[in-house]
């Protein structure tokens, strides 16, 4: 009756488990069956809106502006120099590293012993030769009082022998008396010819003390000169510099003792290429007198100073390439040769033209503007000038369009895209950039879902979960950022 019983129980066990088996199979079946039966969902397709920042163009008048780097230096650097052998005797206060001298102003001295007695032996010969022209002169004057005798004598002598050829002719006188005056007027016309071989040796004498007087002058000039070449002053106001030299230094003839620099006549020197220069020109080819600003920044402090181009190299020189142009400064107080700077030059206006970002020009060389329906088309224009990040281009009809600032890949015409309003663009990013169309209120389950979502991702960082975190704790979050982790998600 036992064993009856447990046999009726064991199959009725195995009825029930069949049984169950049985549902089991048909519930999965039937699943199978309207899982196949039912026609793909097609998830609805929307067209992708791209957000992007435009900018008005606006044609105006605009002054371009020529940025290059130069080297500050002075016009007037004079090297101070030796012009005689020696030990220096006397040094200046001043004459020191960045010592500050005026125009004519001592400086040093080399020992003027040897200039000293060579001037003083000058200054003896020339008195020498002043003596000597004084008595050349009274030599001369003593030479023609003698000519002057002579003559008289000989004048004498004639009349005497006119008279005995007188006497002669009347019977009165006789031959020998002639004879006699005869001699005595020879010897008369000789003494003459003697005192002016007298006079000319004289005069001789007085070209000889002349020109032994100018020569006894140019030597005492020379011996003056080297005296003064011992003294070293500046020829003009300027600043000290590379000074090497102390007193009692022996020091040889054209040795280099300092430089004087004038501070207050700076010009800047910089290089600019072949086609930048050919704008600075005139129609007749000459270079403009534009004007000029240099920069120096130092640790956040910006020094500057204006002026005005003044000329141009006469050569490009060996292995550069481009113009070396030089501008004169007004006034920089706090620039120093040397000093490498920021030099902008002010072109020649251009009319008419439109300043954009140098991010909206493509590698086409067009750019894209907002069309009809808020699609993109793309616009040719002219490259006139690149302004550091801007850039100043020339089209027909662009006046007036919204030009796309930054070209991207993704973008291009007959894209469709959406503007950014000013507070968006300056904040960035899809959900700062939102509008108030673009958000969307999320059901207790979604919201919950996506949480769950971010805070189990452990390849997102931190301050992305915090900032998601915060935005889908508001009341209506942004559309953009919901369909971007439900793409994540896979629902």
């Amino acid at each position: 009756m036992r064993f009856l019983r447990q046999c009726l129980t064991g199959l009725f066990l195995l009825s029930l488990t069949l049984g169950l088996l049985a549902y089991a199979g048909q519930t999965v079946v039937s699943a199978v069956s309207e899982r196949m039966a039912k026609e793909p969902r097609q998830p609805d397709r929307r067209e992708r809106v791209f957000a992007v920042r435009t900018t008005l163009a606006q044609e105006a008048d605009i002054t371009p502006v020529l940025t290059a780097f130069g080297q500050i230096q002075s016009r007037r650097t004079l090297e101070l120099r030796t012009q005689a052998s020696g030990v220096i005797t006397e040094l200046s206060p001043d004459f020191v590293e960045g010592g500050q001298v005026r125009a004519g102003q001592f400086l040093a001295r080399i020992d003027p012993a040897d200039a000293q007695t060579a001037r003083d032996r000058a200054r003896a010969d020339r008195m020498d030769a002043e003596a000597e022209t004084r008595e050349a002169a009274r030599a001369l004057d003593l030479a023609r009082d003698e000519l002057e005798a002579a003559r008289d004598q000989y004048a004498l002598q004639e009349r005497a022998l006119t008279r005995q050829r007188d006497l002669q002719s009347r019977g009165v006188g006789t031959t020998a008396t002639v004879e006699a005056a005869e001699l005595a007027g020879a010897q008369a016309r000789q003494s003459v010819l003697g005192s002016r071989q007298a006079l000319a040796l004289a005069e001789a004498r007085i070209d000889r003390a002349a020109t032994d007087l100018a020569r006894a002058e140019l030597l005492l000039s020379e011996a003056e000169r080297r005296l003064d070449e011992t003294r070293i002053t500046a020829d003009f106001s300027g600043t000290l510099s590379d000074v090497s030299v102390v007193a009692g230094r022996l020091v040889s003839a054209n040795e280099q003792l300092a430089q004087l620099v004038d501070a207050t006549s700076l010009e800047v020197a910089f290089r600019v290429s072949t086609p930048q220069y050919a704008r600075l020109l005139d129609d007749q080819g000459a270079l403009i007198g534009a004007p000029v600003k240099v920069s120096l920044d130092v640790f956040g402090l910006e020094l500057s100073a204006t002026g005005e181009i003044s000329r141009d190299s006469a050569a490009v020189g060996e292995g550069r390439t481009g113009r070396l142009i030089f501008a004169t400064l007004d006034m920089a107080p706090a620039m120093k040769p040397g000093d490498f700077v920021t030099v902008q030059i002010d072109e020649p206006p251009l009319e008419r033209v439109i300043a954009l970002p140098a991010s909206a020009l493509g590698p086409d060389g067009a750019v894209l503007v907002l069309g009809e329906d808020d699609r993109l088309e793309a616009r040719g224009v002219t490259l006139l000038r690149r302004q550091g990040n801007d850039i100043l281009v020339r089209a027909p009809g662009l006046a007036g369009r919204a030009v796309v600032d930054q070209r991207t890949p993704v973008l291009g015409p007959g894209i469709k895209v959406r503007t950014l309003s000013p507070e968006a663009a300056m904040q960035g990013g899809d959900e700062a950039a939102a509008k108030p169309a673009d958000l969307v209120e999320l059901t207790p389950d979604r919201r919950a879902r996506l949480v769950s979502f971010v805070q189990s991702n452990n390849d997102m960082p931190a301050a992305v979960k915090e900032r998601l975190l915060g935005q889908l704790d508001k009341p209506r979050v942004p559309t953009a950022m919901v369909e971007r982790l439900e793409r994540r998600i896979g629902g």
